[in-house]
């Protein structure tokens, strides 16, 4: 079942459906490729938070409407804040980036077109993307008097190493669909048209995980890339733990057999002292 939930009052930048336990969200600005505006941010910060603590919602697609996925931010209200401090509170307050980024179910970039500075940084807050065959893909702002202000320079060099991310951070050099997979920056390419059809099934499979083992590996796996290796592997096994004792309290859930298998492996953790 599909529902469309209005966009707040005042806002029409984003659309946000649920499809089932996926949440749909539409970057909504197509004549301007998507670029966002204040009034993007704040309708997407609005929107995340619903679906940070909507306990239905399983995983999540982002994607843009008509030609471009997203182009970054719009240069006609860049630079209009009051002051530098004025900004800097204004985005503590609305910390849409970092809300992407914490949330606690799968999320998925469905990319095509123009994916740039701004709009590519989106895609790598999200735990994967996939791409349209014509998608183009820059980090244009070192070439323009600033550097990537949504953790490009951060999320980056996470997902691609060090040499990728600073050959894209500091050349804003342009690469293709096909070249984003070869660096890993996106894990498929498919069709324009199959863009929709793949990300919903993508999703899909992943929505069948519960959200509570979802957010505990990417807990795991996000958490673990500041740790040493040791540290790293100790926060796994923690993690691992909790999830055994959700699994114990989790009746008939797919994974651990319901709440007997649960017991049954906390139990074993517990005497090997694992």
């Amino acid at each position: 079942m599909t529902t469309i939930m209005p966009a707040p009052e005042g806002f029409s930048s984003v659309r946000y459906e649920k499809r089932g336990a996926i949440a749909w969200v539409t970057l909504n600005r197509p004549r301007q490729l998507n670029a966002y505006n204040v009034a993007m941010r704040d309708d997407l910060f609005q929107i995340l938070s619903a679906i940070h603590d909507d306990p239905e919602v399983r995983a999540m697609v982002l994607c843009g409407a008509g030609s471009s996925f997203s182009t970054g931010g719009d240069l006609r209200e860049f630079g209009t804040a009051p002051s530098p401090i004025a900004a800097r509170w204004i985005r503590f307050r609305r910390d849409v980036w970092g809300r992407l980024k914490s949330l606690p179910i799968p999320t998925i970039a469905a990319v095509h077109g123009f994916t740039v500075g701004g709009g590519l940084e989106m895609a790598l807050l999200c735990d994967l993307a996939i791409a349209a065959a014509d998608t183009r893909i820059s980090l244009p702002e070192t070439g323009a008097g600033m550097i990537p202000g949504v953790a490009g320079t951060q999320t980056a060099a996470r997902r691609l190493g060090l040499g990728r991310a600073l050959d894209l951070n500091l050349t804003g050099r342009w690469i293709d669909a096909q070249d984003a997979l070869l660096i890993g920056l996106v894990a498929e390419v498919v069709p324009v048209e199959r863009l929709s059809r793949r990300a919903l099934g993508l999703a899909r499979q992943l929505a069948r995980v519960p959200r509570q083992f979802s957010a505990l590996a990417k807990l795991a796996v996000w958490g673990g890339l500041d740790l040493p290796l040791a540290e790293g592997l100790d926060l796994e096994r923690r993690l691992a733990r909790r999830g055994a004792l959700f699994g114990a309290d989790a009746p008939g859930a797919k994974l651990g057999g319901g709440s007997r298998g649960g017991r049954q492996r906390v139990q074993a953790r517990r005497k090997h002292g694992s």
